[in-house]
């Protein structure tokens, strides 16, 4: 039959206090005083049959089975403050980050390594999710959601906004002499012809009510993926420049037009639970993150926001 364990309190209390031989040093280290160790010292001994200490004047002594069963509760806390410690210091040392597909492999994929050599004591794991799938909110430090606001009282910074205009490749674009008005676009397959964003561009661009049923449907999900499909030339796709600057300036894809939208309802965000606040590996990172947009010449939120 098996032998229900006494209070912890008074175990943390025997245990200190058989290793400092001293009821007000025991005291001291769990923030109690001397009388509270002594009272669950007492309590112990009742619940066990028999005295642990033996009270002289000005110390005490382990009693024979005082001492047998000391050695045993030291060991064990000691396990137990090793485990702690262990998996404190392995938390400490590995940052866990769910990204939306498109900023990891737009972004992050590209500068992560610069956090790296700037912080060599912290891992870094960076767990993409795509478009049928949610941010992990739950097994993750920090999370960088795409178009999905955090949960409630979440700390999130609205890192990028979601500007969109059509891009496609040059070869493409040759294909039909070029591309001069809006109109021409119509007359290339389009990457994800269902996309909100789409009719937003073009009711912007001057062309109400345009038709894109005859458009074959392509959804992607992840402007990573369309934009790889704009650079193989297979479509046009409306991507946010941010995120193409790369194949802007290399030349892979071109923006025909300067004009850009705004969805008003949609960014990018960096988010994490308010128990990570003060995490110095969440600090770091979120940190490294703003100084990298201000670089890059983005607007990023100068204070923390709790998402109501």
């Amino acid at each position: 039959m098996p032998i229900h364990l006494p209070p912890l309190a008074a175990i943390r209390a025997f245990e200190a206090a058989s290793r400092h031989l001293s009821f007000t040093k025991a005291g001291d280290e769990l923030g109690m005083t001397q009388a509270a160790i002594s009272y669950q010292i007492k309590l112990l001994e009742e619940r066990l049959g028999f005295q642990l200490f033996t009270r002289k004047t000005r110390r005490i002594e382990l009693t024979d089975q005082g001492a047998q069963l000391s050695s045993r509760v030291i060991d064990a806390f000691s396990t137990l403050r090793s485990a702690f410690e262990d998996v404190t210091e392995l938390s400490a040392a590995q940052l866990v980050v769910s990204s939306n597909t498109t900023f990891a492999v737009n972004w992050l994929a590209n500068r992560l390594f610069h956090f790296q050599m700037q912080n060599p004591d912290i891992g870094v794991r960076i767990m993409p999710y795509g478009p049928h799938s949610e941010p992990d909110f739950n097994e993750s430090d920090i999370v960088i959601s795409a178009c999905k606001a955090p949960p409630k009282s979440w700390f999130a910074h609205e890192i990028v906004r979601a500007d969109f205009s059509p891009m496609l490749s040059p070869g493409l674009a040759d294909t039909i002499g070029g591309i001069r008005v809006p109109e021409d676009l119509l007359k290339l397959p389009l990457v994800d012809p269902q996309d909100p964003w789409w009719q937003m561009w073009f009711q912007a661009a001057g062309l109400e009510d345009v038709d894109l049923s005859n458009h074959p449907s392509s959804r992607m999900g992840s402007q990573a993926l369309e934009a790889n499909r704009a650079i193989a030339g297979q479509g046009v796709a409306i991507l946010t420049p941010y995120f193409c600057k790369t194949a802007l300036e290399t030349g892979q894809l071109v923006q025909p037009f300067k004009l850009t939208c705004r969805a008003d309802d949609e960014s990018w965000y960096l988010s994490y639970p308010p128990a990570l606040r003060t995490s110095r590996k969440v600090r770091l990172f979120r940190d490294w993150v703003r100084s990298e947009l201000e670089r890059d010449g983005m607007p990023v939120q100068a204070a923390m926001a709790v998402v109501a």
